[in-house]
């Protein structure tokens, strides 16, 4: 380390598991990798417990669901896990052996309901807390519910102010301004886009918001989806490139993109960089115009059912 200020940070860019109890043991790999590189955060990419559901149809188009389609889910639905829950408390053990806080993001089965989930540990090995994707993007919707403003946490841990935008919520310009007004530090952006045009976003997020800009996507070919691309088609072309980087508050890439395969990626962030970096640009302070444009954010759990006794 150069400074007390520095902290190294990791993404885990990793190839899909073929059920939770194996992702469970891939994050026990990297964890193990990270403590060996002095990491103190690392982030594991979207969906990486319960699974991505690439080219997957679930059996619907308008007007029409079919019984594979139903039993799909019902697989899908099985795969997910519960939060808090058994694999939350195998991932705390895991947080806490290695003294290592853990990003990473699930699917959330709550009742009949999916959610595409990112759940945060302590290094201590504490379940601190989760958000919720807001707006699952297309078809991601047929699948996964909605989240609200009750879980877009942003936690003050000792290596800084750490929260979680997911995908295409990236893409959300009044979600970002409420993670910059919390005051954001380490920004984690898992996602399933490894196109050209993710790389330039993240970038403009870490220049926008002056924050350090983790993202991690999965590393997929099609032998990874067989029921989605079938036997016949070409199982070793890749299908999700990965992509995975880390950036600094100035926009600066610090390592990546990889878009060779699995890899852990490491990075020193010194978090002098940040106020160096709102000198000039504070998007929800000084450089902000709440005479012109104001943002209210309801983080109210609001719930389709209420029982009151009084």
């Amino acid at each position: 380390m150069t400074s007390i200020n520095s902290v190294n940070v990791a993404v885990a860019q990793v190839e899909p598991a073929e059920n939770k109890d194996k992702a469970i043991l891939k994050i026990a790999e990297f964890a193990q990798k990270s403590n060996e590189k002095d990491v103190q955060l690392i982030l594991f990419p979207e969906a990486f417990i319960g699974g991505y559901p690439r080219g997957s149809g679930f059996g619907a188009l308008v007007g029409v669901r079919t019984d594979e389609g139903r039993e799909a889910f019902r697989r899908y639905w099985e795969a997910a896990i519960e939060v808090p829950g058994k694999e939350c408390s195998q991932i705390g053990q895991i947080a806490k052996r290695n003294k290592l806080q853990i990003v990473v993001g699930v699917i959330e089965r709550d009742g009949g309901t999916l959610y595409c989930t990112v759940i945060f540990f302590s290094a201590d090995g504490e379940l601190i807390g989760k958000h919720r994707k807001l707006m699952p993007t297309g078809s991601e919707r047929l699948v996964w519910g909605f989240g609200n403003g009750s879980t877009m946490p942003v936690f003050n841990t000792p290596i800084g102010k750490v929260g979680a935008v997911i995908c295409w919520e990236n893409y959300m310009p009044l979600m970002r301004a409420a993670h910059y007004a919390k005051g954001i530090q380490i920004y984690c952006a898992p996602t399933a886009d490894g196109r050209d045009t993710w790389l330039p976003t993240m970038r403009h997020i870490a220049i926008e918001g002056r924050c350090f800009v983790l993202t991690c996507n999965q590393f997929a070919r099609k032998s990874h989806y067989p029921e989605s691309y079938g036997s016949e088609s070409d199982q070793s072309e890749i299908i999700s490139r990965g992509g995975s980087c880390i950036i600094n508050p100035f926009g600066a890439i610090l390592v990546g993109p990889n878009f060779e395969g699995e890899a852990l990626l490491v990075a020193e962030i010194n978090q002098g960089d940040i106020p160096r970096a709102k000198y000039d640009f504070d998007v929800t302070g000084h450089y902000a115009r709440p005479d012109v444009f104001s943002l209210h954010v309801n983080e109210t759990n609001t719930l389709p059912v209420v029982f009151s006794n009084t």
